[in-house]
């Protein structure tokens, strides 16, 4: 038994890593100039990752904390199209277009608010620049199934997309209301059909914990509907409520979001339902079913994470492409524009559009490492990272360690000489865990990060 009141003492200010150094230490030094030196450096046998961001929906849903621009004209987004088209016209100059890609996502905003024509121009205008896709590249697209036609399904099959995440969130009316998402099993349920029918093989649901009104009761009614989706995979979020970044989470009302300890009992009753209904707890956030490639991907310790969640396709660069997309190096991470006017005024001049990134020292690689791997396998190899980066771990991370001795005194983690082994529980709390890792964060005061809360 877990006493819940007991572990929300964990909840805290804490980042999510999807990077390591997280996005608040990206800076503006690292500007268009710095990425094109980046860019020419980079190994021409090392595959590509491609991220595009297609930033439009027609309204605001509150929870979302996603790089939005809210419109209905047509106009803007072809607009748009033609500044997509200028960035890979630029980054062409600086990237090997020919590296094989494993690896494309269509992220939001609503990808499928764009008509069927419109994608068609984006996807062209892809396989004009991006010639030499892998037989088995991952292609995914991220689908509001509330807008989702049939003519965009058999475009999007035909262009070779494997992998659609449908965003649900909750089921429940009165949660629907409280976040300006009124969205039915129903629908749903003819866009997840509509999917399978053009022969989509892997299809997740998003689901967000720590909405208004929810409860272990409502939340259990959600979880007994997606299961009759019968997706190939699940990500079940952290609510992050931060309306100091976000203004429209400021029309939420903050009295009735869920206790912590509401919270942990949720994510531990779904941890056991959806592993009792064969599925498999993928990271920190993520289930999968047995025949899934990110099950065997952490049967074999092999799982990656980076800012499209977690992964089998690791080693390979990633470009981001459109407003406020994020790319990762070896060692650096760089971030596009944020405002529309900044970003086409900045290829207007022929520049690339970055607003800011980050090159790692060896201690960020170090650190990144270690927080990664734990982050996506829940263990930590000491000796092979002692190997790759020359140093003696306890020496090393002597302060970090003694930070852990918490965790292990609540069994939340084992330390021995040859590994980190996060227990069954811990992973509930794996960001807490992973955060005694994270050099940065010990240079800010606990009340003045700007993070969620991760629990």
């Amino acid at each position: 038994m877990i006493d819940f009141e007991k572990f929300s003492k964990y909840s805290k200010p804490g980042p999510r890593y999807t990077s390591y150094p997280t996005a608040v230490e990206f800076n503006e030094k690292f500007d268009s100039n710095a990425y094109v030196e980046e860019l020419k450096k980079q190994d021409g046998k090392k595959p590509l990752s491609l991220y595009f961001h297609l930033p439009f929906c027609r309204s605001a849903c509150y929870f979302c904390g996603c790089n939005v621009v809210y419109t209905s004209k047509e106009d803007k987004k072809e607009r748009y199209i033609d500044y997509l088209e200028k960035e890979m016209d630029l980054l062409s100059k600086y990237l090997d277009t020919k590296r094989e890609v494993i690896q494309l996502h269509f992220g939001g905003g609503t990808p499928t608010f764009f008509s069927t024509d419109q994608l068609k121009r984006v996807l062209d205008l892809i396989e004009k620049h991006f010639k030499n896709f892998s037989k088995d590249a991952e292609i995914s697209c991220e689908i509001d199934p509330r807008f989702l036609t049939k003519e965009q399904m058999k475009l999007l099959t035909e262009r070779g997309f494997n992998r659609i995440s449908f965003g649900v969130q909750d089921f429940e009316p009165k949660v629907q209301e409280a976040v300006h998402r009124i969205q039915s099993f129903e629908v749903t349920k003819n866009a997840v059909d509509l999917a399978r029918e053009y022969g989509i093989e892997s299809i997740n649901i998003d689901l967000i914990y720590g909405l208004p009104y929810q409860s272990l009761e409502s939340f259990k009614r959600t979880l007994d509907l997606v299961l009759k989706l019968d997706p190939d995979r699940l990500a079940v979020f952290n609510y992050a409520h931060v309306p100091w970044m976000k203004k429209t989470m400021r029309k939420i009302d903050e009295t009735t979001l869920p206790h912590p300890s509401t919270k942990l009992e949720i994510l531990k009753y779904t941890i056991d339902f959806f592993t009792s209904n064969g599925y498999k707890m993928i990271g920190m956030d993520h289930f999968a079913k047995p025949d899934d490639e990110l099950f065997k991907a952490i049967e074999k310790g092999e799982l990656h994470r980076n800012f499209q969640g977690y992964t089998t396709k690791g080693g390979a660069d990633l470009i981001g492409i459109g407003l406020t997309s994020i790319g990762e190096g070896e060692d650096y991470y760089v971030q596009n524009l944020k405002e529309m006017r900044d970003y086409e005024k900045a290829l207007d001049e022929g520049k690339l559009p970055v607003q800011r990134g980050i090159k790692l020292t060896r201690d960020d690689l170090i650190r990144k490492a270690v927080i990664m791997e734990l982050m996506a396998n829940f263990k930590l190899n000491i000796p092979k990272i002692e190997k790759e980066f020359d140093i003696n771990f306890k020496e090393y991370f002597k302060d970090s360690l003694q930070e852990l001795k918490e965790f292990e005194k609540e069994e939340l983690v084992e330390i021995n000489d040859k590994e980190i082994k996060v227990s069954e529980t811990g992973t509930m709390l794996i960001r807490n865990i992973v955060m005694p890792f994270d050099a940065y964060l010990k240079k800010i005061p606990e009340k003045k990060r700007v993070f969620s809360k991760t629990v």
